[in-house]
């Protein structure tokens, strides 16, 4: 990978101490930064309040993102995936998920994005495809960004409600995450507020109590998966390490700190975690939690032997769950036709692209 930082990954402490070793006045960086952000400038040399002295230091040390989309899934104004090439070559996968048609019939103005936060991952839940070619990297926090200025660029209107839910465990590269938060969410950044920004984790304990800690009031959900030990630790390896007792104790640290619900993403796999004995402990959890239930028919993987259940069973486990008072919501089709489960599309990419390099001819 190139050495150069991207510019795009600086908050705005970190240009005030950049520009304090060279002498350079604080006012400095806010200038930078609306070159940046309010001026969408993508060139040191055209932020023209700025000494030429000052612009060549910027160009010697920071760099702009080398992000390419290379393959969209979907259509406009529907779930659509895109695949990124990043500068080292590897690929990253984003999520822009359109308003749902509100109460009143009308489209809710709201545009979300599912972001990636890791190359790979490491934590091998059974059912999902990020982790099937192994962890490779993480993601800095100018690469989570570019993704979001690469969704704005695709679609031509900002975003404005983001979720750390794509390739990867967030909490497991906690500073680039914080870093690239305190940018969405800065007035001189993306300036989206905390409350429009969930946090995804499969249960990584010790980082869940330091997110609480984060100042800005940002959502948390929980890739939970199963309601018992017994589950989750099937299918998740996380568990055997965080078992149940203790992210129950993380999450109640959570509660301690703010004042939002928590979900529960809980994708249904057909035989494995959807029987409704399943529903009725999964009811007495989030009540314990005071949680609601973001219930995901499973996204099925070609390499993976998991199936999803019928919609109609699918609707009696929602219907359990309804029956106890727990908020909840059954997502069937969004994405299921774009390899929209987490790194099926960057799997499909690279296999092909191993393909192709295999077959080529050889001069």
């Amino acid at each position: 990978m190139c050495s150069l930082s991207p510019i795009i990954g600086q908050t705005e402490k970190s240009l005030k101490e950049f520009l304090a070793a060279y002498q350079y006045p604080e006012f400095r960086a806010r200038q930078i930064l609306d070159w940046i952000w309010n001026k969408r400038i993508c060139s040191f040399e055209l932020m023209s309040n700025l000494p030429p002295q000052l612009r060549t230091l910027l160009q010697k040390h920071f760099t702009w993102p080398a992000i390419k989309i290379v393959q969209v899934q979907g259509q406009p104004g529907t779930t659509r995936k895109f695949l990124s090439q990043l500068e080292d070559g590897q690929y990253v996968e984003s999520v822009i998920i359109p308003a749902a048609i509100n109460n009143q019939g009308k489209q809710a103005e709201r545009t979300t994005l599912c972001v990636s936060s890791q190359i790979g991952c490491a934590f091998g839940c059974k059912f999902c495809a990020s982790g099937l070619s192994g962890f490779i990297r993480n993601l800095s926090a100018g690469e989570i960004i570019s993704q979001i200025l690469s969704a704005e660029s695709l679609i031509q209107h900002p975003i404005d409600n983001i979720v750390f839910m794509g390739m990867g465990e967030p909490l497991a590269n906690f500073d680039n995450v914080v870093t690239a938060l305190d940018i969405i969410t800065a007035p001189w950044g993306l300036d989206i507020g905390g409350r429009h920004i969930t946090v995804s984790t499969s249960g990584f304990v010790p980082h869940i109590k330091r997110l609480a800690d984060y100042p800005k009031q940002i959502r948390l959900a929980i890739s939970l998966h199963g309601a018992t030990d017994a589950i989750r630790s099937r299918i998740m390896p996380v568990n055997k390490k965080w078992p149940l007792n203790e992210l129950i104790s993380a999450l109640t640290y959570w509660h301690s700190k703010r004042k939002q619900m928590i979900t529960f993403e809980y994708i249904l796999i057909k035989g494995i975690n959807d029987s409704l004995d399943d529903a009725r402990q999964l009811a007495r959890l989030a009540q314990k939690l005071n949680a609601k239930v973001n219930l995901i028919p499973y996204n099925t993987v070609e390499s993976l032997d998991w199936e999803r259940p019928a919609l109609s069973h699918c609707k009696r486990f929602r219907d359990i769950l309804r029956l106890q008072h727990v908020p909840v919501t059954l997502r069937y089709e969004k994405g299921h036709d774009i390899d929209a489960a987490c790194g099926q599309l960057r799997l499909k990419h690279i296999d092909v692209s191993h393909s192709n390099h295999h077959n080529s001819p050889k001069n």
